[in-house]
């Protein structure tokens, strides 16, 4: 029902919006550095996503950027069902999004801090989030807000680039929105992929899913049956901020079991994990069937009459786990 909602709240509010150029998914230090002060790009600083506070953002950022708050600012929300860290309506990020100057011929570049992959997953769920929307003109920064500090003056042993203090005051702009249902697997999707042996990808840690761990937004430990494990810490270099190439990533999803296109649903506890495989399956291998099951384990486990597979049989350790 809710995705039906969404839909066809997005047949009202994007009739007559147009599509923007498709950007580059990945964008660099160098780029983003050439493209200061230029027109129609906002970046959104996600440090938030890694638990850093506003006053971080205040002390130090990219020049330009704008602070948003992953968790709390609007761009996750619990459903109406108790689910966390769904998908909110249409017409809530729209307002949202518009809130921050962005319309649809904005370039959106989004900045995680950068130290792990779990905090670039900020970042890859709301590319998921603008790709949902219609928005191609969005861009995740290749190892995020550490990459544009790590390189520091000798003398000064303070960063070559520059940073600026305080916050940007965005000027209010209208965003319209043209769902991409095609992005988002549903509960239904998933049974159906289960009885099919569509592939389905669990790109949690290897411990939640053998079931000896378990997020504490899930029900139930395990898996879903079927599902292959390719753990979002391989997805980049060392488990750091930036992404591994296509030709690292090859071996590594023959080792886990994945293909490299056609149908597939990556899933995790809350959409978080997952988006970072969704993002590298469909951006960076190229595979635009994959899909992102936005309630993930937190929303299956949830309904007992649902199969989950614990493939090793303990009491699991629960802990806070996106």
């Amino acid at each position: 029902m809710r995705l039906k909602s969404l839909i066809a709240a997005a047949l009202v509010v994007g009739a007559g919006s147009t599509a923007a150029q498709a950007a580059d998914p990945l964008v660099d230090v160098a780029w983003v550095k050439a493209s200061l002060g230029k027109p129609g790009i906002v970046m959104l600083d996600l440090r938030s996503g890694a638990g850093q506070p506003k006053e971080a953002y205040l002390k130090g950022h990219i020049p330009g950027s704008l602070y948003t708050d992953y968790a709390k600012g609007g761009w996750r929300e619990k459903d109406k069902a108790g689910v966390a860290g769904m998908l909110p309506s249409v017409a809530k990020l729209e307002k949202l999004i518009g809130s921050l100057g962005i319309d649809n011929a904005t370039h959106v570049v989004l900045i995680p801090l950068g130290a792990k992959a779990q905090d670039v997953g900020a970042a890859t769920r709301l590319y998921w989030t603008f790709k949902v929307l219609g928005h191609d003109k969005v861009s995740v920064m290749n190892g995020g807000f550490r990459a544009w500090v790590k390189v520091v003056d000798k003398a000064t042993k303070k960063p070559v680039n520059p940073l600026a203090t305080g916050e940007v005051k965005p000027k209010p702009a209208v965003f319209k929105a043209k769902l991409r249902p095609e992005l988002i697997a549903t509960k239904e999707d998933v049974r159906k992929a289960i009885a099919s042996k569509q592939p389905l990808v669990d790109n949690r840690p290897n411990d939640f899913f053998v079931g000896v761990t378990m997020s504490s937004a899930a029900k139930r430990p395990g898996t879903l049956p079927g599902a292959s494990n390719l753990p979002e810490s391989w997805l980049t270099d060392n488990n750091g901020g930036k992404f591994r190439s296509r030709a690292q990533l090859t071996p590594l999803y023959k080792a886990a079991g994945v293909g490299l296109d056609g149908e597939q649903i990556n899933f995790c506890n809350t959409g978080h994990w997952a988006s970072l495989g969704w993002f590298v399956s469909y951006a960076i291998m190229g595979n635009t069937k994959a899909k992102m099951y936005d309630g993930s384990m937190a929303e299956w486990t949830a309904d007992k009459s649902l199969p989950v597979d614990q493939k090793v049989k303990m009491t699991p350790v629960t802990v806070e786990a996106r």
